[in-house]
C-alpha cells in the first residue's frame, strides 16, 4: 500500500470542473440568537419546506371553487336565460361552487316563501270576511324539508351521478364541478317564476311553469348532449331522453306540491288537475 503525501493549504482553489469553493467556517450556524425556536429552515440553511396540494379531504381543497365575485354569479345566471351549446367554454371558465349552492338555496327559500304566500291568497280569496288579518297564518314547514330533499337532491345528486355514469363508460372530458355548476344555474329561471306562481288563476300557473321547464330543461340538454354525442355505443345518447323526463317530473312536482293552492271561486278557466278538497288548501 503506498501513502501520498498531500500538502495543506489554506487557500480555495477552483475545482478541475469549475466548481467554486466557498468556506463557511466564519459563520457560527449554531447561531440563531433573536430567531423564536431557533430560527427556520432558511435561516439554518436548510431547504424551505414546499406544502403539498391540498387532500380531497381538506378544507382547502375546495376554496377556489367559492372564490368568486357577485357580479361573475349574477352573470353566470342571467346567461341561463339566453341557452347556447357553450355556456361551460364562456361562462364556467373556470367553474365554481359558489353560484349553484346559493342558487338551489334561494330557490328552497322561494319555494317554501311564495308557497305560504300563495296560500294565504287563496284564503283570502275564498272567504274575505272570515280572514283576518289579526290571525296567525301557521306554516307547513314539512314543504321546506320537502323543498330542500327536492332541490338539492336534483341540483346535486343527479350531475354527480351523471358524471360518474360517464366517467365509468369513459365518456366526456368536463369535471365533477363543471357539471355540478351547469346544473346548478340551470335552475335560477325556476326563482322568479315562484315568485309570479302566486298568481291565483291555475292556466297562468301551469304556464309559467312549462315555460320554466323549456327553458331549464333545453338549457341542460343543449349543453349535455356534445358530451353524450361523444360516446360510441348509440344507447349512450337515450340519457338525454332519461334527462328531459326527470326535469318533466321535477316541473310536476314544483307545480303540485308548492303551488295547488285555488280559491273556492276559481279565477280563469279550470285547472287541468282538479284539487280533491271542495275548499281552498291552506296551511292551518
Amino acid at each position: 500500500m503506498a501513502y501520498v503525501s498531500i500538502e495543506s493549504d489554506d487557500r480555495m482553489e477552483e475545482g478541475p470542473e469549475g466548481l467554486q469553493f466557498q468556506s463557511f467556517l466564519g459563520t457560527d450556524a449554531r447561531d440563531t440568537s433573536g430567531v423564536p425556536g431557533g430560527g427556520s429552515n432558511a435561516q439554518r440553511g436548510y431547504i424551505p419546506d414546499r406544502p403539498g396540494k391540498s387532500s380531497f379531504w381538506n378544507i382547502d381543497y375546495y376554496q377556489p371553487y367559492f372564490d368568486i365575485d357577485t357580479k361573475t354569479v349574477l352573470r353566470r345566471c342571467y346567461s341561463t336565460l339566453i341557452p347556447n351549446g357553450s355556456y361551460i367554454a364562456n361562462h364556467l371558465a373556470p367553474a365554481d361552487l359558489y353560484g349553484p349552492f346559493w342558487t338551489l338555496t334561494t330557490l328552497i327559500f322561494s319555494l317554501f316563501v311564495f308557497s305560504s304566500l300563495a296560500s294565504s291568497i287563496a284564503v283570502y280569496l275564498s272567504d274575505p270576511d272570515a280572514a283576518s288579518p289579526t290571525d296567525p297564518l301557521e306554516y307547513d314547514f314539512g314543504l321546506l324539508s320537502t323543498a330542500v330533499g327536492l332541490v338539492y337532491a336534483y341540483g346535486l345528486g343527479v350531475p354527480v351521478l351523471l358524471w360518474l355514469g360517464l366517467r365509468y363508460l369513459g365518456i366526456g372530458e368536463w369535471s365533477v364541478v363543471e357539471t355540478v355548476a351547469l346544473w346548478g344555474y340551470g335552475q335560477f329561471v325556476w326563482i322568479p317564476v315562484s315568485l309570479l306562481c302566486i298568481i291565483p288563476v291555475p292556466v297562468v300557473r301551469w304556464v309559467l311553469v312549462g315555460l320554466a321547464f323549456a327553458l331549464s330543461g333545453y338549457f341542460l340538454i343543449v349543453n349535455t348532449w356534445p358530451i353524450l354525442a361523444t360516446a360510441d355505443q348509440k344507447a349512450v345518447r337515450l340519457i338525454a331522453i332519461f334527462l328531459v323526463l326527470l326535469h318533466a317530473a321535477l316541473a310536476l312536482c314544483f307545480k303540485v306540491l308548492f303551488f295547488s293552492y285555488y280559491a273556492v271561486k276559481q279565477i280563469g278557466p279550470k285547472d287541468p288537475i282538479p284539487d280533491p278538497e271542495p275548499t281552498a288548501r291552506a296551511f292551518w
